[in-house]
C-alpha cells in the first residue's frame, strides 16, 4: 500500500507532523507543508490503462476526474467518505482564432469551468472536504474573492458540514456570492481585501476550531495536481511545450508543478512543460518577484484589476509556485485589465466564454511571444479556471449600449422603429 505523510517545503526544516494533525504552517519555521507519498510499485502502462477503463465506469468514484486517479492521491484510508460531486473531467478545446492572435501559437484550452460550481477549485475541494470528513471536523472555512467559497459551499453540503466565508466587503463578484449563499454558508464581510479577509480568518480559526480549506491547505493541491494527470492522458501522454495558469494566491501553479513532478519522476511523461504564471499588473507580486530576483515577495498593499479571481496581493503559496518556476524553467508575466478584455473577447470569438482572471493567461501568452519568450507555432495549454457566468457584472460592465456598440439596442415596440433600428446597423439581410 502507498502512504501518505505531511513535510514542511523548507529544505532547511523539513519537519514532520504527527499523522494526526492537521496542521497547515510549519510551527518551527513557518513554512507551508505539502503531502508526501511513498508510492507503492506499479506498471506505468497498467496503470494508465486503468486510469482509461474507469471513464466506461457507472461507479461514483471513477465518474470523477480526480479520484478516477486515486493512485496519484493515496491519502485516503480504507472505510473513508469520498465527497464528490462527479468533478474534473473537463475539455480540451483547440481554439484557432485565439491562437492566431496570441502568437501564433498551437492554442489548446484546458477549460475548469465546466466543474460542477464552474471553478477548477473544485478538483481541489473534493480533495480536502474528503480529508475534513474523515478527521471529525463539523465546520470548514475559507476567505475568498469567490470561487473558493462557492466550491467550499457545495462541497460542505455535500458532506453535510458547516460553511464559513470570510469575504472582503464588496469586493466580491455577485454571482460568486450567490452561488456560496445558496449552498447555505454563513458569509462574513470583513476588510477592504482579500488578504486582509484571510489575515483575520488564519488569526481566529485556531481558537475555533475551524478547518481551513483555502489552498494553504496542502490536501487542496492534492486534488488540484490532478489538472495535468488529465491533461496528459487528453494528449495521449504528449506534454506540451507550455502550461500557462493566471495567478492568484498561487495553488493552481504549485499544484500544477507538483503533479508534473511526480509524473516525471514515476515515468509517466518524458519531459516537462514550461509553467507560466500570468498575474494582473495591479495585482502582481509573484510576477516583481520573479522579474528582479527578490528573496522574499513584497506584498501589493492594496491590489487593483477587474479581475476579481486573482485580486490577490500577498500570494500564500509564492515559495512553492518559485520552486514550480525554477524547476521547469517557466516564466512570469504581468497584463493590464485592458489586454485581459481584449484577449477574453478574443476567446469568444472561438465561442469560449470564461471569468476575466482566466482570459489573463491568453493575455500573457501572446506578450510572451512578442517578447520572444514564447517561440512562434508553440505547442500551449492555457488554463481557463472559471467559466463566464462567474462575473456577469464584468461582462455587463464592457456590454453597455452605445453608438459604437451595436450589441445592445433599446428601440420603440413598433414595427417601423425596429426596422429602421436594424438597418441602421446593417442587421437585415442584403
Amino acid at each position: 500500500m502507498s502512504s501518505a505523510y505531511l513535510q514542511c517545503i523548507e529544505e532547511s526544516c523539513g519537519k514532520r507532523p504527527a499523522p494526526r494533525d492537521e496542521e497547515t504552517t510549519c510551527a518551527q519555521c513557518g513554512g507551508l507543508f505539502e503531502v508526501r507519498y511513498e508510492f507503492e510499485p506499479f506498471d506505468v502502462e497498467a496503470l494508465r490503462r486503468a486510469w482509461h477503463q474507469r471513464r466506461l465506469s457507472g461507479e461514483p468514484i471513477d465518474r470523477s476526474g480526480v479520484w478516477r486517479f486515486r493512485e496519484l492521491i493515496p491519502f485516503v484510508e480504507p472505510g473513508d467518505r469520498v465527497i464528490s460531486l462527479s468533478e474534473g473531467s473537463t475539455p480540451m478545446v483547440g481554439t484557432r482564432r485565439a491562437g492566431w492572435w496570441a502568437g501564433p501559437i498551437h492554442l489548446t484550452i484546458k477549460h475548469q469551468g465546466n466543474n460542477p460550481t464552474g471553478s477548477f477549485k473544485d478538483l481541489g475541494m473534493t480533495a480536502c472536504i474528503t480529508r475534513a470528513v474523515a478527521r471529525g471536523v463539523k465546520m470548514v472555512a475559507c476567505a475568498s474573492t469567490g470561487n473558493t467559497s462557492s466550491s467550499m459551499a457545495a462541497y460542505a453540503a455535500r458532506a453535510g458540514l458547516k460553511a464559513l466565508l470570510f469575504v472582503p466587503y464588496r469586493q466580491i463578484s455577485a454571482a460568486k456570492l450567490a452561488q456560496a449563499l445558496d449552498f447555505g454558508a454563513t458569509v462574513v464581510e470583513v476588510g477592504d481585501t482579500f488578504d486582509q479577509a484571510f489575515k483575520l480568518l488564519r488569526e481566529i480559526a485556531p481558537e475555533m476550531g475551524l478547518y481551513l480549506v483555502n489552498s494553504i491547505n496542502p490536501f487542496r493541491i492534492e486534488g488540484q495536481k490532478t489538472i495535468v494527470v488529465e491533461m496528459m492522458e487528453q494528449r495521449a501522454w504528449r506534454p506540451p511545450d507550455f502550461i500557462v495558469v493566471p495567478g492568484g494566491n498561487l495553488g493552481n501553479a504549485s499544484a500544477i508543478g507538483k503533479g508534473l513532478r511526480e509524473l516525471k519522476e514515476m515515468g509517466f511523461i518524458a519531459k516537462v512543460p514550461r509553467v507560466v504564471v500570468v498575474q494582473a499588473e495591479g495585482a502582481n507580486p509573484f510576477y516583481r518577484l520573479m522579474r528582479d530576483g527578490d528573496a522574499e515577495l513584497r506584498p501589493v498593499e492594496k491590489p487593483s484589476t477587474e479581475a476579481t479571481a486573482i485580486r490577490i496581493g500577498k500570494p500564500a503559496n509564492w515559495k512553492k509556485a518559485r520552486r514550480v518556476l525554477e524547476w521547469t524553467g517557466g516564466l512570469a508575466e504581468s497584463v493590464t485589465d485592458e489586454e485581459i478584455f481584449e484577449a477574453k473577447t478574443l476567446l469568444a470569438e472561438d465561442g469560449v466564454g470564461c471569468e476575466p482572471a482566466s482570459a489573463a493567461t491568453v493575455a500573457g501568452i501572446r506578450k510572451l511571444v512578442r517578447a520572444g519568450k514564447i517561440e512562434r507555432h508553440a505547442d500551449v495549454v492555457a488554463v481557463l479556471t472559471g467559466n463566464q457566468l462567474k462575473d456577469t457584472e464584468y461582462v455587463m460592465r464592457h456590454s453597455a449600449a452605445s453608438e459604437a456598440n451595436p450589441q445592445r439596442l433599446s428601440v420603440e415596440p413598433t414595427l417601423e422603429a425596429l426596422r429602421a433600428a436594424l438597418s441602421k446597423h446593417d442587421l437585415v439581410p442584403a
